[in-house]
């Protein structure tokens, strides 16, 4: 089994995780407030894991304009997701403003293709197509009778869909600065990425919301018995995908990571106890499916 695959599942279940943990927090902090918790306690066990890494290879690779380019573009990008997937929970379940920001998974294979020209196989593009309609089943299970026409005006599909642009845009900016090192070690090449990435977010996106949101960070320090686990899982997530995609291209990895659609169906329904509909099993089914396709054939 390639290397980014069981890479890319852990990455998924530790982003639902700090998903999760987040919509927890909507109790106690801001939109805003939310978000930020994900990037300033992340930076640093991200420093930690770099500089751990960093030792174990016996140096760290040389910084480049080219991969700050494309670090920033990514990290403003993320930061950007981030609120707009946080904003759709407050308009619809966990489980489906998740999967709204999952149309990410078919926008990044043009972003990547654009941006740095990675390309698919045909059983690849399959895959991913199966697995979407299965993410859109998932969305539509729980809309309420809203029509397909009607997504427009609908305030949750916009923040999602918006969310999965950024995300894809993020993905594509992340694998083509780590690649920009010229780094032989993959994994190295994820670390140095993702400790300058989380600082950048939590400084840049910290100085905006001192002079936009004042109290926001305070709020987000004063509360770090919850906010200190999303930043850990968020680490983690991020560590993960940084290095499957170093590995491999945004899109395959970011295709296999819709099984974190799976992982959202049972959250919402074990811990939300959200009721569970039958179009959201067969949606699931799809998207393991599709998942299977690209493993196998892509």
């Amino acid at each position: 089994m390639d290397a980014w695959i069981p890479i890319t599942l852990a990455a998924a279940f530790f982003q639902n995780l700090r998903s999760a943990l987040q919509k927890h927090l909507q109790a106690g902090l801001t939109t805003f407030g939310s978000a930020y918790a994900r990037f300033v306690f992340a930076a640093p066990f991200a420093t930690l894991y770099c500089l751990s890494l960093g030792w174990f290879h016996g140096h760290l690779p040389t910084l480049n304009w080219s991969f700050a380019s494309w670090a920033a573009l990514g990290g403003v990008m993320q930061i950007l997701a981030t609120i707009l997937l946080i904003a759709a929970f407050r308009h619809r379940s966990f489980a489906v403003a998740t999967a709204y920001s999952k149309t990410e998974t078919a926008q990044v294979a043009l972003v990547g293709l654009v941006l740095i020209g990675d390309t698919l196989t045909v059983p690849a593009l399959i895959g991913i197509a199966v697995s979407v309609v299965g993410v859109m089943m998932m969305a539509g299970a729980r809309a309420e009778g809203l029509r397909l026409r009607d997504l427009i005006r609908d305030r949750a599909a916009l923040l999602g869909v918006a969310s999965g642009s950024c995300f894809a845009i993020s993905a594509v900016g992340y694998r083509a600065g780590a690649l920009a090192l010229s780094e032989p070690s993959a994994w190295l090449a994820a670390a140095v990425t993702l400790a300058c990435v989380t600082w950048f977010q939590t400084f840049s996106m910290g100085a905006w919301l001192a002079v936009m949101r004042p109290g926001t960070v305070a709020a987000v320090l004063g509360a770090w018995r919850k906010t200190l686990p999303v930043g850990m899982a968020g680490m983690l997530a991020s560590a993960g995908w940084f290095t499957a995609m170093t590995f491999e291209s945004a899109a395959h990895v970011r295709a296999l990571g819709q099984i974190e659609l799976v992982f959202t169906f049972l959250v919402s329904v074990l811990w939300f106890k959200e009721k569970a509909l039958p179009i959201e099993i067969l949606g699931t089914a799809l998207i393991v499916g599709g998942i299977l396709v690209l493993i196998l054939g892509g």
